[in-house]
């Protein structure tokens, strides 16, 4: 099976060049209960069906006032689909992502920290942000992995690392995942 690998020159149009394709192995340094953990995923995904969506940044207007608060809405109904997990990982460190997580709330979606960013660049999503101050971040996507594979993909249009986006959100909802888990 072929691993998903950094690839610079691709834009817009990946789904078709990245269904199907095995998530690469990546260890995410976490923060629960005080500790460092280590989270590995190959075992988060492996003999699970599991939504993953990639957002900017923790506390930004889109992430917190959209996507997050979508996913956290429409767990259940997500998990009544097949899903058995839904998670959300950002290029922040854990200190920052579980401050978030407690800020919004959550009850249900799992944040994952992508602090170095190396699961991000192995998917092949690390832009520049540094036209506000971010420095390097994911592009806005989402996935359904089927046992470490990605079964479908979307991201948002207008790839770039310029700052010429006006961050969009319409592709990687979870009203598109839920419909097209519906029609399975």
């Amino acid at each position: 099976m072929q691993v998903i690998r950094l690839n610079k020159h691709l834009k817009n149009n990946r789904n078709r060049m990245i269904e199907g394709k095995k998530c690469s192995n990546v260890v995410l340094k976490t923060r629960k209960i005080g500790k460092w953990v280590d989270v590995n995923t190959d075992e988060i995904f492996k003999g699970k069906k599991v939504i993953l969506f990639s957002l900017p940044g923790a506390f930004t207007p889109v992430c917190s006032e959209k996507q997050l608060p979508g996913f956290e809405e429409n767990y259940d109904k997500l998990l009544g689909l097949g899903i058995d997990e839904v998670y959300c990982i950002s290029v922040n460190d854990g200190f920052v992502m579980n401050a978030w997580a407690d800020k919004q709330k959550l009850r249900k979606v799992k944040v994952l920290p992508d602090g170095n960013a190396d699961f991000t660049r192995a998917m092949g999503m690390l832009v520049d942000k540094k036209h506000v101050g971010f420095g390097q971040r994911s592009w806005r996507y989402c996935t359904i992995i089927n046992d470490g594979v990605v079964e479908k993909w979307w991201q948002e249009d207008g790839m770039n690392n310029d700052g010429s986006d006006p961050d969009p959100y319409d592709q990687t909802t979870p009203e598109n995942c839920i419909e097209y888990l519906s029609k399975k």
